[in-house]
């Protein structure tokens, strides 16, 4: 397909994504250029316009070209470095000026990860990328890394390569080639650049025959012990990409001929990775659960509902969706760590309601349709994500308050069901039903998923959903839009879903306050403010929706329909 093959950036988000962890990156001082590091060539015109006005030499609008005039030759990095200075050390200390960020460079934004950094980054996480060789001295990278939530096994030395964690059983293998401005042993000279140790040829030898490669920031025209290292790979395994911001100088053409390298010609590298992240990202998102297959294991619940010789297959069925989801949770890409973005909190959320959802719409239908017998597998399956999403208990709070959003979704999506079919007895038990807590007591459902109460309600949040905003009550305004989508599976001919949600938001709410016995109750609508506290989501606001849930259709109830009520709640 010709429109496939002039497209090499699409070609090589689908190998990532299909291959995932094959990729390798090599990554050269241009990708560093963005965050105003400079590069071997700029380093060495500010060291020839330093050593020039030493001298007092007048300042000079083209450094290179008196360099030229003046001693006969191109200036030369490696060559001012030797002269500059005798030892690894000392230029050390040269290079240092130029890589470390001091106090006016971070409020400005420099020497500081850039978007190509942490797209990455994100690319590491997610596991698409393990393993990452660069030239670069300085450390953005690794802090890019650690930013979002991975500590990368970073070989600088010979000495860091015999001590480091096997490449096979590292989340992310960081090769700095040329070394770390903070060590001594950098290598910065031609002669040092001339050839490799051989323990680190041995590994560059294993990489490019065992690994796609993807370069950029690399011009492909120096470092000859990596050149040769290119040259001598015996294998292709997996195809080679090489991101140019130009026309490849001979150099890097040979090499690119030599591996049949794919050449993408992009603006920068900011702007490539983070098209290359997102492709990657859309990629994964059509991968959730064919609409047809949904469709099908919707039907089967119904059918399996309908006969109570069918319960046995019902039980099977539904252990087979849970199953397939956490097989699904096991291999996405939502580690409890890493850093709060509005597109990550979106993509999460997306994520999480695309896996939940096949399992969501069938619980959803046990609501609507079944006879009470289904309900013992609705809480376990309640249970079973509450305890999957208490297991992680560090990292940053809104990833780990999210990570029980499917049980939240299951929870809704029953409770829902239940209202359409008017099962309030079963609905009262569903909130008082208990989940146990990783290391606490057992809490009742109602206080532990619905609104304000489950853990990943933070509205602030939630008001980045696109189009939430302005929202008074953004997560019920989300649940509602979300579940108006799916509950065509089993609300039959509902007229007023909306009403339905509210209802079950109202009921929730009194539900919460069963904890509390009637004379604290009396002392709290007796206090100074005249409050009980309870979760309200949009009921809170919508006026219709106070005045007794507004006209109810037939059947629904208009007051608190629960075995258990308080007559000082039903009279006020």
């Amino acid at each position: 397909m010709e429109f496939i093959a002039e497209d090499p950036l699409t070609q090589l988000a689908f190998s990532m994504f299909e291959n995932k962890g094959v990729y390798a990156l090599l990554l050269g001082s241009g990708l560093s250029r963005a965050a105003e590091i400079p590069t071997g060539w700029e380093i060495t015109l500010d060291l020839v316009r330093r050593i020039a006005l030493g001298q007092r030499v007048e300042d000079q609008t083209d450094w290179a070209e008196w360099y030229r005039k003046t001693a006969g030759k191109e200036p030369n990095y490696s060559t001012l470095l030797e002269e500059l200075s005798s030892s690894p050390a000392e230029r050390r200390s040269i290079l240092h000026s130029y890589i470390e960020p001091n106090e006016d460079d971070r409020e400005e934004g420099r020497k500081i990860p850039t978007a190509a950094h942490h797209a990455i980054a994100e690319l590491v996480r997610n596991g698409y990328v393990r393993v990452i060789i660069t030239t670069n001295f300085d450390r953005l990278m690794e802090n890019a890394l650690r930013e979002a939530g991975v500590e990368p096994t970073i070989v600088s030395s010979v000495d860091a390569l015999s001590g480091a964690e096997p490449l096979t059983h590292s989340t992310c293998y960081l090769l700095k080639l040329h070394g770390d401005y903070k060590d001594a042993r950098i290598l910065n000279t031609d002669e040092e650049l001339n050839g490799y140790p051989k323990q680190y040829d041995a590994l560059l030898d294993r990489i490019f025959d065992e690994h796609g490669l993807l370069l950029a920031g690399w011009s492909g025209e120096w470092d000859h012990a990596l050149r040769a290292a290119m040259l001598r790979a015996p294998n292709r395994r997996y195809s080679t990409f090489w991101a140019t911001r130009g026309s490849p100088g001979s150099g890097a053409q040979e090499l690119i001929a030599h591996r049949k390298a794919r050449q993408i010609t992009i603006a920068d590298a900011d702007g490539f990775f983070r098209n290359l992240a997102q492709r990657i990202t859309i990629l994964a998102q059509t991968r959730k659960q064919n609409p047809l297959s949904i469709d099908l294991l919707v039907s089967s619940i119904k059918r399996y509902l309908a006969k109570p010789e069918y319960r046995i297959q019902l039980d099977e069925v539904v252990a087979h969706e849970v199953e397939r989801f956490f097989e699904q949770m096991g291999t996405a890409d939502l580690p409890p760590h890493g850093t709060w973005s509005v597109g990550e909190f979106r993509r999460r959320v997306n994520q999480y309601e695309a896996a939940s959802e096949p399992l969501t719409k069938a619980v959803g239908v046990m609501g609507r349709w079944g006879d009470d017998t289904e309900f013992s597998i609705v809480v376990e399956i309640i249970r079973a994500l509450n305890v999957h999403a208490e297991k992680e208990g560090s990292g940053l709070v809104i990833w780990l308050g999210l990570r029980s959003y499917p049980a939240v979704l299951i929870f809704t999506a029953y409770g829902l069901g239940l209202v359409l079919a008017r099962r309030w007895s079963t609905l009262h038990s569903l909130f008082t039903a208990q989940v146990s807590r990783e290391d606490r007591s057992p809490k009742r459902i109602v206080n532990t998923l619905f609104l304000w109460d489950w853990k990943g309600n933070d509205e602030a949040s939630w008001k980045n959903i696109e189009g939430f905003e302005r929202h008074r009550t953004p997560l019920s305004d989300h649940l509602l839009n979300v579940f108006t989508k799916w509950s065509k599976s089993f609300a039959g001919m509902s007229s007023d879903f909306s009403y339905s949600f509210e209802c079950f938001e109202a009921l929730g709410a009194l539900a919460q306050l069963e904890e509390n016995d009637e004379q604290s109750l009396q002392q709290s609508l007796s206090s100074h403010d005249g409050k009980v506290r309870m979760s309200i989501g949009r009921i809170g606001w919508r006026e219709v929706s106070r005045s007794g849930c507004g006209p109810a259709p037939q059947g629904l109830p208009q007051r608190y329909p629960f075995p258990v009520a308080h007559e000082s709640l039903r009279n006020r």
